[in-house]
């Protein structure tokens, strides 16, 4: 069987590049591999049949780009809902509409199975928590693109962390990555609840204010979204501190477990993963069991896509429940609503939000 899908926004993410990911002069100009519409290309059983945008401009440029046929190029994301029949819907426009696009999808005549939405999953915990509920009450997949999760080394550490228990219980994480919050770090914020396979209890947050991105994309207006950090205490009393307060060129993604039993560090953009077992009060290095070399850009998120799109067959199938949930996905944005909060407020936040906190909404692209 070949599941057909359409997409929702045919920016960077959908298949035309990213500025500081892909080469200048090819984006908006060359079909992108890393992205909703590659991993389509990339699966067997997938079929990217039609795109919707509001922009003509870039709704051509991309049905020229991926061989979409001109009748199947919606202007609009109702035209295309309210015309096709799918399988998958992508949602790969700006943040602050994806809980618009995500309920129209799971409510339309399209009848999607699945939705694939970019993260982060949404620019409130409000919103959040009203795509899930939708998705539940229409029988529809809603599936985060938090695209680490589908990298075989981090579902590996996964398993050493939480079911071989290498490093028994953990106490402590440092984390580091770049500015902005909603931007880019919701990708550590997934990874470290995801590895943890927990929820945030205490949040105090800073917000710097920078946005490196209004200049490097020539934005007409400021967002909300920018560095910042803070400490969070998770449900089981694990430490945790975020620094996400520099430039890109300046950061480098590290996370530093210490565990009852032992301690990991993981830097992603020097591609070095280390774990040591704790044995009578001494560190003693060893190999990570099962995962050669580290965690790379170049590599393992390059193949994020294709593996989301056959995980995306494999859910469809029936034969893997949903890796990346709608309900997984907030526990990312309650952190980075938390230190938004917490940052104006002056006080500590706890979670899961009351109203009207959970309302906070923080804008982005």
């Amino acid at each position: 069987m070949t599941y057909r899908a359409g997409i929702i926004g045919t920016g960077g993410i959908a298949g035309m590049g990213i500025l500081g990911m892909h080469d200048e002069a090819d984006i908006g100009r060359k079909k992108v591999r890393a992205s909703h519409a590659g991993g389509y290309d990339a699966t067997e059983g997938l079929e990217l049949v039609a795109v919707a945008d509001v922009d003509e401009e870039k709704l051509d440029r991309f049905g020229e780009a991926w061989d979409i046929p001109p009748d199947r190029r919606y202007v609009g994301h109702e035209a295309m809902l309210d015309a096709e029949d799918l399988d998958v819907v992508s949602v790969c426009t700006p943040s602050y509409l994806h809980a618009d696009h995500v309920v129209d999808a799971a409510r339309s005549a399209a009848d999607p199975s699945l939705v694939w939405c970019e993260k982060p999953i949404a620019s409130s915990v409000t919103d959040a928590e009203e795509m899930v509920d939708v998705c539940a009450e229409t029988d529809t997949e809603l599936l985060v693109n938090h695209s680490f999760r589908f990298t075989t080394k981090l579902q590996r550490l996964r398993d050493l962390v939480q079911d071989e228990d290498i490093i028994g219980d953990v106490r402590s994480v440092a984390t580091q990555f770049r500015m902005e919050l909603l931007r880019n770090s919701t990708h550590l914020l997934d990874t470290l609840v995801y590895l943890l396979d927990d929820r945030a209890d205490t949040v105090s947050g800073y917000i710097t204010g920078e946005n490196e991105a209004v200049d490097s994309l020539e934005a007409a207006e400021r967002v909300d979204d920018a560095g910042g950090g803070g400490f969070v205490v998770m449900d089981d009393g694990t430490f945790v501190t975020i620094d996400c307060t520099i430039p890109r060129a300046e950061s480098s993604m590290t996370l530093q477990f210490i565990g009852s039993e032992g301690k990991l560090y993981l830097n992603n953009d020097d591609g070095e993963w280390r774990y040591w077992r704790l044995e009578d009060g001494d560190h003693v290095e060893e190999p990570l069991p099962g995962i050669e070399g580290a965690w790379t850009w170049d590599e393992d998120y390059r193949d994020a896509f294709a593996n989301a799109a056959g995980d995306i067959v494999s859910v469809l199938d029936g034969d893997v429940p949903n890796p990346s949930t709608g309900e997984e996905a907030t526990r990312s944005l309650e952190i980075i609503a938390g230190f938004y909060i917490s940052h104006y407020t002056g006080g500590q936040v706890s979670i899961p939000l009351d109203r009207p906190l959970k309302d906070v909404t923080i804008t982005s692209w």
